[in-house]
């Protein structure tokens, strides 16, 4: 039996009045998505617990099985994702540029990430002024990966239990960085003085027309950071659950998750079709036969969230259903496949949040699942279907459950206590 997981990253939302109060996936037509409820089971799931809201590394962590006290961090991922080179002792911590302005001796977030303007390459002449920093045993190297995006790697006596100094949002105060409640240490404790000193030494090379010829050509005059990580050893994926997995997907923080717990990560890219880019991977997983379990994920309609317009999540979510149709069709004749579809979290259109805690919509359809008596895939009608809530490991569980993969719990065959039947134990011999 393959599992298909698809993701659909930041689906769901909240009703809109221009939208006759209905959120976006409510409002969309979804002939594809309302086809296959129909023909399994439907509820809902939130990674953690209603009304926590989760980044998406996160909600993909705990919804592959494994438990929050054991997340690498953002950092880490990005700088595995991205091919940054960095020890196993160090910590990695996300950082961009961006501008602030003083308001009675308070640095005040003046312009984010993306108000920063600039290509790649001009931007990265500006990271180099600042990408080397030494003080009391900790070094600091910047490292630039995307556009306006890099990785700071601390090495030496440093840690990551720190906060971030990032505030998000423009007009809030940028955050003195400290050792994080309940994990204050010697090397936290310092890790967070430097660090406030870098971005002090940082801003002060940025803001002087000197020290940065391009000050008057890119607006910045700041770095903040947020989420740092640091290597952690996992169970690997298949160890968890006895089955061979694979992620497909476009952002390089997947391709970093996928390292760290064994998934082989497919690359995908994203084009100006959404639908041909969700029916390429589809058609992949469908055809893949090396593996016993596919995740394939779109960001899409999380970034146009972020844009703020919920017709335009909609419009983008009907142009993702179109992308099922070869889906839809083979699971009318195949018997091998189980599908499971769903999203990390919501991520609302209209918000002061980045993301938001209500449950997202899951249906799950294949051989041996149950038919609800669900016929709209939205946040609202999967509710009253057949698997209630789920939350984190559980989706899991029930996918290898339906794939009558699953072990009786307390029987255990060698030394290992499994979630799946296995074979891999020490034969009884003469």
């Amino acid at each position: 039996m393959k599992i298909i997981l698809i993701l659909l990253d930041g689906l769901g939302d909240r009703a809109y009045p221009e939208l006759n109060h209905r959120t976006p996936l409510q409002a969309a037509a979804t002939p594809n998505l309302d086809h296959l409820a129909a023909n399994g089971s439907s509820g809902l799931f939130h990674a953690s617990y209603p009304g926590q809201c989760l980044p998406s590394e996160i909600a993909h962590f705990l919804l592959f099985g494994y438990d929050l006290a054991d997340f690498p961090g953002r950092g880490l991922l990005e700088a595995a994702g991205e091919g940054v080179p960095y020890e196993k002792e160090d910590v990695l911590c996300l950082a961009h540029l961006c501008g602030i302005e003083w308001r009675d001796g308070i640095a005040v977030l003046k312009r984010g990430r993306d108000d920063i303007t600039g290509r790649k390459e001009q931007l990265s002449r500006m990271y180099r002024l600042i990408d080397r920093f030494e003080k009391e045993q900790i070094k600091i190297r910047l490292e630039q990966t995307r556009r306006n995006d890099a990785v700071l790697v601390i090495s030496g006596f440093a840690s990551q239990h720190i906060s971030d100094s990032d505030p998000i949002l423009q007009g809030r105060p940028i955050a003195q960085i400290m050792p994080r409640d309940g994990f204050s240490s010697e090397r936290a404790e310092r890790t967070a003085k430097v660090l406030n000193d870098y971005l002090r030494y940082c801003h002060g090379i940025l803001r002087d027309p000197i020290r940065n010829p391009y000050r008057d050509e890119i607006p910045a005059n700041f770095l903040v950071t947020q989420r740092c990580g640091k290597h952690r050893p996992q169970t690997p994926f298949q160890s968890l659950w006895g089955l061979r997995g694979a992620f497909i997907a476009s952002s390089s923080v997947y391709a970093g998750l996928a390292e760290e717990i064994g998934l082989d990560f497919i690359q995908a890219e994203d084009t100006a079709s959404p639908e041909n880019d969700m029916r390429e991977r589809i058609e992949y997983a469908i055809a893949d036969p090396d593996h016993d379990f596919l995740h394939v994920h779109t960001k899409l309609p999380d970034e146009i969230s972020h844009k703020g317009v919920p017709e335009q999540k909609r419009d983008v979510i009907e142009r993702l259903d179109l992308g099922l149709d070869e889906l839809f069709k083979a699971m009318q004749h195949r018997d091998d496949i189980l599908l499971a579809i769903t999203a990390d979290h919501s991520t609302p259109s209209r918000s002061s949040l980045i993301h938001s805690g209500e449950p997202v919509p899951l249906l799950i359809a294949g051989p041996n699942v149950r038919r609800d008596n669900v016929r709209r895939f939205d946040e609202i009608e999967t509710a009253g279907g057949c698997l209630g809530m789920l939350r984190g490991r559980e989706m899991m569980a029930m996918l290898l459950n339906y794939a009558n993969c699953s072990t009786l719990y307390s029987h255990r065959l060698g030394n290992v206590e499994r979630l799946s039947v296995s074979l891999g134990y020490q034969p009884f011999r003469k």
